[in-house]
């Protein structure tokens, strides 16, 4: 049997590696985000060189380094083709290259310049433009930037410089700059999260209010067929009418379905997403496949499972069972779109890294749009949906420390990959599902 890592050790490597994997993901999946990755690689290659010449022949300045700007210039170009990476090499890239350009080298700059105005300012902007990216990567480049900065610099330099009245006076300043910054992506945060939990709260609200007019449709139309099969009383039923009443009652527990899907889709956006139980990916695709509310036994018909090797994963069920209800819902909405294809879902757990391929050969994904789908609020046709599925799917994959992709072509298919953390010795794991439930 397959087992997850202890709960310690995943959630201290979780918090460690879930900023860098979250800001690989939104390079991936964010044209917008992946071209101010390049600008800002751009300006620091070409900026480099061209403030060496500046602070040496223009405004010369006390102390200049070629070998660590070339060293800083070249650091930035692999930001250039950020999609290269894979999560753990973007990761050591990332932290890496923050340490290095931003705080290593300006406040080295700063201390062996000897604290003057110039180089001061130029700390600070260092600082700012670090704390732009998420906090707890910025707060670990900025703490061992720093110490190795000022390690550098006692070996070089003059160690007790290092406590003169120029360089203490600067920490204030520095610290309340980045407590200012730190409140303000808070709020930005927050805001962020106010806006689901409004859009949560107003389809949990319709939801709730479409259940009172279903189930006075549902007891008219058992009413009707109640009095269409009495006996001896007047000519017997007609097929059609009979029939009719039949797909009524059919969609309106279509509809209760579908309504349970929402709010259970609502209901993830507000609560705590980190793994605390154990999940078997066969099982909950056997939940799924059970809750989802097929339109006809064809429909059901043509979703697939090919369990090459079971495999269990640190998560929670119903999560899981979110995230795998919009994908078959997506897959299906894309096969009637089409008006062709079939779903197929692979459990691979003998693969090197656990995983599921979610396949659907409807409509496919065009080229143009695949780096759009897991942004929030997109939808594609903008009538299809309220843009937060995917969203909220990758959401939870991040929280897991597991990784969701696309692989699409336009006509022909769409395969949804989800990568799940190695398993681990059994005797650190999370309760099963069998023992949660």
């Amino acid at each position: 049997m397959m087992h997850v890592q202890s709960p310690s050790g995943t959630r201290w490597q979780g918090r460690l590696l879930q900023p860098f994997l979250h800001f690989h993901d939104a390079i991936e999946h964010t044209p917008v985000r992946r071209a101010q990755v390049r600008t800002l690689a751009v300006i620091g290659a070409l900026g480099m060189p061209l403030y060496y010449a500046l602070w040496t022949y223009l405004f010369p300045q006390e102390y200049e380094s070629l070998l660590l700007r070339t060293v800083a210039a070249l650091l930035f170009l692999p930001a250039l083709w950020p999609g290269r990476f894979s999560n753990t090499w973007f990761s050591l890239y990332l932290f890496l290259g923050l340490t290095f350009e931003l705080p290593f080298f300006f406040t080295y700059m700063f201390l062996m310049n000897h604290a003057s105005a110039m180089w001061t300012h130029s700390l600070l902007v260092a600082l700012i433009v670090l704390f732009h990216f998420d906090a707890r990567i910025a707060m670990l480049a900025y703490l061992s930037g720093t110490l190795l900065a000022c390690l550098a610099f006692a070996v070089a330099g003059d160690p007790a410089f290092l406590l003169s009245r120029e360089v203490l006076q600067q920490l204030p300043v520095h610290w309340f700059t980045l407590a200012v910054l730190s409140v303000v992506k808070v709020g930005r945060h927050v805001g962020a999260q106010e806006k689901l939990a409004g859009l949560a709260a107003g389809l949990g609200s319709v939801a709730h209010e479409l259940r009172t007019p279903l189930v006075s449709v549902e007891a008219n139309v058992r009413g009707l067929q109640r009095g269409l099969q009495r006996d001896g009383e007047g000519p017997p039923p007609d097929a059609a009418s009979v029939e009719a009443l039949a797909r009524i009652q059919f969609e309106v527990r279509h509809m209760h379905h579908m309504i349970d899907l929402f709010l259970l889709s609502a209901s993830a956006v507000n609560r705590k997403l980190e793994a605390n139980e154990t999940v078997a990916m066969h099982d909950s695709v056997a939940a799924v496949l059970r809750r989802y509310p097929f339109t006809s036994t064809a429909q059901r018909d043509i979703v697939k499972v090919d369990v090459r090797a079971d495999f269990q994963f640190p998560g929670q069920s119903e999560l899981c069972v979110v995230i795998l209800l919009n994908l078959l819902r997506n897959a299906l909405k894309s096969i009637q779109r089409a008006g062709k294809g079939r779903v197929r879902i692979i459990i691979d757990g003998a693969h090197p890294v656990p995983r599921l391929l979610f396949i659907d050969t409807g409509c496919g994904i065009a080229a143009s749009r695949l780096p759009l789908i897991f942004d929030r609020f997109y939808s594609y046709p903008a009538h299809n949906g309220s843009g937060i599925g995917l969203a909220l799917c990758r959401q939870i994959m991040q929280a897991w420390q597991a990784r969701i992709r696309c692989v699409a072509r336009e006509g022909a298919y769409a395969i949804f990959v989800l990568e799940f953390p190695q398993p681990m010795p059994t005797h650190h794991r999370f309760p099963s599902i069998q023992r949660a439930r």
